[in-house]
């Protein structure tokens, strides 16, 4: 028995017809298109499917498409403004090198994302702690806490 269902992703109201069973994961890249979410142990232990739901970072292969009406989703197609320029995140993610496979990249950024939001200044530390959920098998982290102090760190000279 199949439902109707209305989601609303980076801003638009998209409706889909979807069986109670579909992961939100699912719903995102197979029937919205927006295939930045990926999908990697479908158990929510590799972050790889991270978006932001109503703000907060949850895993999208752990929610059912039919949960997500009525709720905010932010997906990694939705982070920049302009489809032609990078966001924030985005461009120290590219400047200090923390892409690689890029398979875990748009997870990470959704999860900076939201760790960011509350503009508290992190530490070494609290980075690595705020991304432990998040699994990356090509770059060792280091240069995914670099690109996220390197944000922090630009973000202070704008507001100083």
């Amino acid at each position: 028995m199949k439902k109707t269902i209305k989601l609303t992703v980076n801003g638009q109201i998209y409706e889909c017809t979807v069986e109670p069973r579909v992961s939100l994961a699912d719903c995102i890249r197979h029937h919205l298109g927006l295939t930045g979410t990926h999908v990697g142990c479908e158990h929510g232990v590799c972050g790889v499917c991270t978006i932001l739901f109503d703000g907060a970072s949850v895993r999208s292969c752990l929610l059912y498409a039919v949960q997500a009406e009525g709720h905010d989703i932010q997906t990694i197609e939705g982070v920049a403004h302009d489809p032609d320029t990078l966001d924030e995140i985005q461009q120290c993610f590219r400047d200090n090198h923390a892409l690689q496979c890029g398979f875990c990249t748009p997870g990470m950024i959704m999860t900076v994302k939201e760790i960011l939001s509350e503009g508290q200044k992190l530490s070494e530390h609290d980075i690595r702690d705020a991304l432990s959920g998040n699994i990356c098998r090509c770059t060792g982290y280091q240069p995914i806490v670099q690109a996220v102090m390197d944000l922090m760190a630009r973000n202070e000279r704008k507001a100083g």
